[in-house]
């Protein structure tokens, strides 16, 4: 598909070589990730991890206290005891693993429901600066190899002024932050 997007631009320069088209390039991925929004995405999905992370960590020790009891006194049982309790082990372990299976499917989509409509507006700020700008193509440089840069120009500024995003704020900044947080 970045083959036929790719030879479909080259075609497209080739034919308008002579004329006065005007390109443009972003990077996408970099005006989505510092958006505010993002931080408070980001933010939403952090607790909802930690939420679903003690929810399981409750029913392993849950799981682990009633093994532990299953080994002390499964000598002492009756037949009769010993198959309940072993259905409740089996019950608790399946409890977990549909646990487990559900809630990364449905963070999953809470993380596309949040960052559906910040794609959105990065994706309009670009547009307008593209129509205001009378570009008619903006290339994401996070889709091609190479944008001769001396040929377009970079909107990724002005967009960040668009999106409110910190002059300073870079992705390795960000990166950092991350990274602090999770210590």
């Amino acid at each position: 598909m970045k083959k036929i997007v790719l030879f479909a631009a080259m075609a497209l320069l080739t034919l308008t070589a002579s004329a006065q088209v005007k390109f443009a390039y972003v990077n996408f991925n970099e005006l989505v990730m510092l958006m505010p929004e993002s931080d408070d995405a980001r933010a939403q999905m952090q607790t909802a991890q930690k939420e679903a992370n003690d929810t399981y960590q409750s029913m392993v020790d849950e799981g682990q206290t009633k093994f532990n009891e299953y080994q002390q006194k499964q000598a002492t049982w009756t037949p009769a005891i010993k198959e309940s309790k072993e259905k409740e082990l089996t019950e608790i372990q399946n409890r977990i693993q549909e646990f487990e299976q559900s809630i990364q499917l449905e963070l999953q989509q809470q993380q596309q429901q949040l960052m559906e409509p910040i794609q959105k507006k990065a994706l309009e700020a670009v547009e307008k600066l593209a129509k205001a700008g009378g570009y008619v193509f903006v290339f994401d440089t996070t889709q091609f190899y190479y944008v001769d840069k001396s040929q377009c120009k970079d909107l990724t500024p002005d967009a960040r002024k668009e999106l409110n995003i910190p002059a300073g704020r870079t992705i390795e900044q960000l990166q950092a932050e991350l990274q602090a947080q999770q210590q």
